[in-house]
């Protein structure tokens, strides 16, 4: 097992193999130099489900399922959800996380 640092709640880096990890069960999600996001399972929920309109009107502070979508990012072994966004229709997933690797391991590898 390498040298893993936690990132955020749900995510390490594990810098001998570069690779971003569960914090939960371990599974290693996908190169550290990517988006971890892209190593997750994705699910795009109507806004709706997550937001219930306060009153019964056409505005009715509901966010439109037409104009945005609410997406999650599940560990695909263990199930926790790692992130989640809130985007425009048809805008990318964001990529919100960029490390310099090779100065993580300058930092925390020691060289014998």
């Amino acid at each position: 097992m390498g040298k893993k640092i936690q990132i955020t709640e749900y995510l390490d880096i594990d810098l001998e193999k570069e690779l971003w990890c569960c914090n939960r069960c371990g599974r290693e999600l996908i190169s550290a130099r990517e988006n971890y996001k892209d190593g997750c399972l994705i699910y795009g929920r109507d806004p709706r489900t997550v937001y219930d309109p306060i009153i019964d009107a056409p505005y009715n502070f509901a966010h439109d399922p037409e104009w945005v979508r609410f997406v999650e990012f599940y560990c695909p072994d263990c199930g926790v959800m790692v992130e989640c966004e809130m985007l425009a229709l048809g805008h990318p997933i964001t990529h919100d996380i960029e490390l310099d690797v090779d100065k993580l391991k300058e930092k925390y590898l020691v060289t014998e």
